[in-house]
């Protein structure tokens, strides 16, 4: 006997790196579970138009724009569901009109919460490790919980496929690859590969709707122009540098702790503190608004 399939249109709602969660009752499917916003898509309307509908039924909020976040197809026992996300940011003026009993989570606390099956793969996704290592050496790759952004040398894309090919499923899920590198790569390391890296120069060339979908993107940013390019176009997180002077770029203009918090404090995004910051800074950086931290030479001791 064939299992009912199900379309059903997902909202993950951002607000200053929080993500509003709700409660399943026991009578509906999955019941008794956590969940983000959303419902089963119309014959009448797309994916987005069901998501836009669902945010202004369930939640109260009309929100504007949206951003493709991923398309999951899960099995369960008794039907199959495609889930269609979508993301957005609420504004503060919106915060007020948002239905009971809907709560704000940071993504740390994510991992707490009792979320159906399929929307493990979302959860993954929102939770970022709070250090991101630099490093132009694969074998640097960290064993805690950590990412390795491996910033090669230049070389052939070969020679990278078979250093890649190396390296466990587990381990290319910690791996973050410049976005020209990633899209140089086979289709199989493509996929493995979650996070993907921009430049600042490639941010500020791309516009919403062409980033890749189902993938972590976060975007070096150095100012607030970026740092708003990065939400529009629909980032996951970004990089704020240089926070600190450094040996590499001597003579950047350098944000200092007030400039990063002045900027961080209006993300919707994770943003991570970059330039002349060590592990040991977190409790300081997260004061200014940081998510977490990324470095090279001060990070060289993380495994």
């Amino acid at each position: 006997m064939s299992k009912n399939t199900v379309h059903v249109a997902i909202a993950i709602l951002l607000h200053k790196s929080k993500i509003l969660v709700g409660w399943r009752q026991a009578s509906q499917h999955q019941g008794n579970k956590h969940e983000f916003p959303g419902g089963k898509v119309e014959q009448d309307e797309t994916p987005e138009q069901a998501c836009r509908r669902e945010i202004y039924e369930e939640v109260g909020i009309g929100i504007k724009n949206w951003h493709v976040f991923d398309v999951i197809r899960h099995e369960y026992d008794d039907v199959i569901v495609h889930l269609h996300l979508f993301h957005a940011y609420v504004p503060d003026e919106l915060l007020d009109l948002i239905h009971q009993p809907w709560t704000w989570y940071s993504r740390d606390q994510l991992a707490e919460l009792n979320f159906p099956k399929a929307n493990t793969q979302i959860v993954q996704r929102l939770m970022w490790p709070h250090l991101i290592k630099v490093s132009s050496e694969l074998m640097a790759l960290p064993e805690s919980d950590c990412l390795l952004y491996w910033r090669m040398q230049p070389q052939d894309v070969d020679q990278i496929e078979a250093q890649l090919f190396t390296l466990s499923d587990e381990q290319l899920q910690k791996l973050m690859l410049n976005f020209d590198i990633w899209q140089k790569l086979a289709t199989v390391l493509q996929t493995k590969i979650q996070t993907i890296h921009l430049k600042q120069s490639q941010l500020l060339s791309l516009k919403k709707g062409e980033l890749p979908v189902g993938k972590r993107l976060i975007a070096a940013c150095h100012d607030a122009v970026s740092l708003q390019h990065a939400h529009v176009i629909g980032c996951d997180a970004v990089l704020l540098s240089p926070v600190n002077a450094t040996e590499t770029h001597p003579d950047a203009r350098i944000l200092g702790w007030a400039g990063f918090s002045e900027l961080a404090k209006e993300s919707h995004l994770p943003v991570f503190a970059l330039g002349g910051v060590a592990p040991e800074d977190i409790e300081q950086a997260q004061k200014h608004h940081a998510y977490g931290l990324a470095g090279i030479r001060q990070f060289e001791s993380l495994n």
